[in-house]
């Protein structure tokens, strides 16, 4: 028997019922959700995105290119892994990830590697990621969005896991890049 039907098996059906748009903002779209869990009904939140694309760049003498930005949800600054959102639901990741590490970095990259896939928020968000790794890096120029400030910095991987289990990186995309591509290739 499959993993999926022995976990039906155990849990109780969640039935939803409908689905009610409540805001559309440009990345995102937040919902309503009437749901029958465990015999009750309720209401949960769900926010739609339409999908991102994440690159763990890496240089020639093997350290990699992070992006310090502001992010307005944490008002502060975050280190982070170049990323961006799909231009269109249906743009493939890699196509995405090309152009957000050039725009990011101004570094295009000789060879892309699937990673590895993250879902940011199950709890209401669907959220979608798709992380390469970038290597042959060769220089371009940076163009970011008129809204962007980015600075790049070059890290070893020691030290950005050290940022990780000291809590100074939380991003949770950036800590699952780092941590499998120092699993996979360490």
């Amino acid at each position: 028997m499959g993993e999926n039907k022995q976990m039906e098996e155990k849990n109780p059906p969640v039935v939803r019922l409908g689905r009610e748009l409540k805001y559309q903002g440009t990345i995102l779209k937040i919902y309503e959700d009437q749901v029958i869990s465990n015999g009750h009904a309720c209401r949960w939140d769900f926010i739609h995105h339409d999908g991102a694309a994440a690159v763990i760049p890496v240089t020639s003498d093997g350290e990699i290119l992070m992006v310090r930005q502001y992010r307005n949800a944490l008002d502060r600054y975050t280190l982070e892994i170049p990323a961006g959102k799909l231009d269109d639901p249906k743009e493939p990741t890699l196509d995405c990830a090309v152009r957000e590490l050039e725009e990011e970095t101004g570094f295009k990259a000789g060879s892309m590697e699937f990673l590895l896939s993250v879902n940011t928020t199950v709890a209401f968000c669907d959220e979608h990621i798709d992380i390469y790794l970038a290597r042959d890096l060769q220089p371009s120029y940076q163009h970011l969005d008129e809204d962007e400030v980015i600075q790049v910095e070059r890290w070893k991987l020691e030290d950005l896991e050290k940022l990780i289990f000291s809590g100074k990186i939380s991003d949770s995309k950036t800590i699952a890049a780092i941590l499998a591509y120092a699993r996979k290739y360490r």
